[in-house]
Parts: C-alpha cells; structure tokens; sequence
C-alpha cells in the first residue's frame, strides 16, 4: 500500500450526496508526486510496493471501520497495542505539543537541511511514521516544496491544509516496512514506542528504508518523571500517594507493557543506534522539561522554562484523559483513576512540585 511516489491531481473535500449525515465526505487519493491525498491499506493484500491510483470514500461506513468509540473517546480499530485516542481533541493536544518542543529541541536536527537540499539528483523524501496530528510532515512539506512527503498512522490524516506534495497513509507499523525500502532521505518517528511492539527491530526496518547518506530522526520518553535530583520517580504496584503526577504515569507505563508497547525505548535508543552497522555521525541528545511552571526566579531562563512548564502542565492535563481508555482498559476501576487524575491535576496546578520529563532524541546518518 505504501510507496514514495505521488501525481498532480488536487487532494480534495467534497460533499457526498449518497451521504446519510451531513458529515460524510469523500476523499480523491492518487500517489503520484505533487499531490496530496490519504491513502489506506486496512488488510495485508494492500500493502504493497506498486502504486495504484485510489479513491477512498470517507464516509461514515469508513469512519465506523477505522474508529471506535471506548469511554467516551475515539480510539483507532486496527491495532491492539496503541490505546490513546486519535480523536479531534487528543489532535488538538499534538498540535500544541509540536509547538512546544520546536522551542525547546529546534524543529529538525542540524543536518537536516542538508540531506533534504534539492541536489537536481533525486525527489528528496520524507517519511512520518505515527504522525498523529500531521503537523511536522505538513511544516517539512511546505519548508522544502520539491519533496515527497508521506505521513503513516493508524488513522487518516485529513486535514484541508495539506500541502499539494504530502500523502497520509493509514498503516500499522508493526507489520514491518518492508514496502518502503531504499525510498527516503528522512525518517521521523517521535512519541511512538507506546504502539510498537519490537523498536530495536524498527530500527532495523528504518536502516532499510533509508537511501545511502539518509537521516534518521526518533524521540521517546522513558514513561516516568523524574524529581528535582533528576532521578526517576517509580512508585511500586498498588501505590496511592503524592506525588500524583509520576504515579499516573507509573499505571500508564504498566499499561503500555500489559497492551504490548516497548515503554522502556528511548532508555535504548542511542545503543541500538549507535550498534547497527548501517549508521554513522551518531547524536544523542537529552532535554528536561518541567512539567509545571514551578521554577523560582525572574531571570530568562526560568521565564523561559515557566513558559514552556505551563504548556507541558496543559499538555499533561490533557493526556490523563486522552491515558483514560488506557487504564481502565488496563483493569483500573473509574474511581481509582479519577482519584489519581483529579489529585494529579491538582499538584500540576499549584506547581510547588518540582518534577521533569526526559525526553531523549538520537539521530544519525545511513553510510554512504
């Protein structure tokens, strides 16, 4: 289903009028280059190297396959293991998310720019695996117009802004990537290890993807906080007490491991990077971001870290509830995981606790 090559007609909404609901759209798909369009393969007879012309309906026959409704938010229905929301509202939290860490990491690592040059040799290409809300690929199509870029997620990406040269793919990664060998320049993943149930293997699978001098560009957290010492905080099994924040976060980590997700990835990362013999020039790089705004002082730097505290607060808040189908799918009564999230929203309010996220980013280039 998935391929590095696109066409020129326009990605398109249009009213449907064998539609029931005033909702329902189509969607024209092509995958020639220049065009943007979704694009889904939702059995394995699909996913296949040979691009073929296709038109998706989207209406809510398609909808109905591609989501469902558990506690109250929209999940994906194609695969088991990644079991937050992919609905208006967790999108919503991505997008401002984005915005949040450009100001702290840089939109793209610094060779970047380098390998995306138009070198009047090859369409440099881009690939976005789990892209969530779409807003990175978006921002690097339209930064670098002569590329080919393709976003996958278990979900369409269907946003009327999509630039002409951008394609969404609906994919489950974990049935490998094999169909997009040898097709990128670049590939991205960022806050994914939730849904995959082999990274070290993914890994592999990006080493392959790459064309020789490509990028590879991934970012997870370890699915703990860390106090003022910057030392994890992991409470034990059973545990109700403060502080709330990395105690939602421990029932969420043993959620994603009971579901099947490879939670403990970013702490691997730069060693099975730095091992594999396709990768060379490689970086690793560490960013702690507070979760609250609860630095002391006037001075630019915690003005800086208050701000981008405030917004990691707001993010947070909003992820307890998208975690919410997570834990009570995990077994977790509603009552216990309101306690922890109202107790939780609570300490982030007040922001006297000090408590960071890690975030971990390695990149590195493919040997020529």
């Amino acid at each position: 289903m998935l391929s590095s090559t696109m066409n020129t007609r326009p990605y398109s909404y249009h009213d449907d009028p064998d539609s029931d609901t005033e909702s329902d759209r189509y969607t024209e798909m092509s995958i020639d280059a220049h065009t943007a369009s979704s694009r889904t393969s939702l059995d394995l007879s699909m996913r296949s190297a040979s691009p073929v012309p296709s038109v998706l309906s989207v209406t809510s026959s398609v909808r109905a396959q591609a989501y469902r409704q558990e506690y109250g938010r929209g999940l994906n229905n194609y695969s088991d293991v990644y079991r937050l929301p992919a609905d208006e509202e967790e999108l919503d939290r991505l997008d401002k998310q984005y915005d949040m860490f450009c100001k702290v990491m840089g939109k793209h690592p610094p060779p970047f720019a380098q390998v995306m040059a138009d070198d009047d040799f090859e369409v440099k290409a881009v690939l976005d695996l789990g892209c969530g809300s779409g807003s990175w690929i978006m921002d690097v199509a339209r930064e670098f117009p002569h590329c080919s870029a393709v976003a996958v997620d278990l979900v369409p990406m269907q946003s009327p802004s999509m630039p002409l040269n951008c394609r969404s793919e609906v994919d489950d990664i974990n049935l490998g990537l094999e169909h997009f060998y040898g097709d990128f320049n670049v590939v991205h993943c960022q806050l994914i290890s939730s849904g995959i149930r082999d990274y070290h293997a993914l890994i592999d699978h990006i080493a392959h993807v790459l064309r020789p001098g490509g990028l590879i560009d991934v970012t997870e957290f370890p699915f703990n906080f860390s106090g003022a010492e910057k030392v994890p905080i992991v409470p034990p099994a059973g545990s109700f007490h403060p502080p709330w924040v990395p105690l939602w976060m421990s029932y969420a980590q043993r959620a994603v491991r009971e579901r099947g997700g490879d939670a403990d990835a970013s702490t691997h990362l730069h060693e099975w990077i730095s091992n594999h013999p396709a990768f060379e020039d490689v970086v690793y790089r560490e960013f702690w971001i507070p979760l609250s705004p609860w630095l002391r002082g006037n001075d630019p730097h915690s003005k800086f870290w208050n701000e981008i505290g405030t917004t990691m607060r707001d993010d947070l808040q909003a992820f307890m509830k998208s975690g919410r189908p997570l834990l009570l799918g995990h077994g977790l009564s509603a009552e216990f995981v309101d306690a922890i999230e109202r107790n939780a929203c609570a300490e982030l309010d007040t922001a006297e606790t000090p408590v960071y996220v890690l975030i971990q980013n390695v990149y590195a280039r493919k040997r020529q």
